[in-house]
């Protein structure tokens, strides 16, 4: 069986009326897609729409997916202890950034970012667990299950992704190489389980959603 945990979504209307509420009138920072979001060490950067690839360079200087940022769920510098971590969108972008003083007055708003922050947790923990499956082709399932139950929008064909990793990015998440998620890939397809839109997003076929 293929390891999907499930998780709960951030997206409460609490979360949701809250950050109307307080910032309906406060600029958003909008960024196209593939951009690098500066980080700043006493700011927390939330998103509002899009998603926002997290990544590392190791010390070899490859590139590793660290996790994705999606709507209602924060990242910034005072949250990781990773020395060189990056942020790039995924897609065009709507970002607020708010100050670790801002965060630290408003105990609703703190209340709120830690749902986020959890989420962010529930994932990390879900990639550590695919990372001990020993077949790949478990990994690049259950990987691929996550991101269509936690960011995936219904289609007739089953759960599509908004958001575009290059096959490369996905070996980096899954500890494999780039020739092997591409043949791996390829099987998904040629079994109907993975299916690719006329935008070529991926479309996880008849995928049942999970409760949010």
């Amino acid at each position: 069986m293929v390891f999907t945990p499930a998780r709960e979504s951030s997206q409460t209307p609490s979360f949701v009326e809250l950050l109307e509420a307080s910032y309906e009138k406060r600029s958003l920072v909008h960024l196209p897609a593939g951009s690098r979001v500066p980080l700043l060490k006493k700011s927390v950067w939330l998103v509002v729409r899009g998603m926002v690839k997290l990544s590392a360079i190791s010390v070899q200087g490859d590139e590793l997916l660290l996790g994705l940022a999606g709507p209602n769920e924060p990242f910034g510098d005072p949250l990781s202890n990773v020395e060189v971590y990056e942020a790039t969108t995924l897609c065009e972008s709507d970002l607020l950034c708010l100050t670790c003083d801002e965060i630290a007055a408003s105990p609703h708003l703190a209340m709120a970012l830690l749902q986020g922050m959890g989420v962010r947790y529930r994932q990390s923990e879900a990639m550590l667990g695919l990372l001990g499956l020993r077949r790949i082709e478990d990994r690049v399932r259950g990987f691929l299950e996550l991101l269509a139950n936690d960011y995936g929008q219904p289609c007739d064909q089953g759960l599509r992704l908004n958001i575009k990793l290059t096959h490369q990015e996905l070996a980096s998440a899954l500890s494999t190489t780039r020739v092997t998620v591409t043949r791996v890939l390829g099987s998904l397809k040629d079994e109907g389980w993975l299916q690719l839109d006329g935008q070529r997003r991926l479309v996880i076929a008849h995928l049942p959603r999970r409760a949010r």
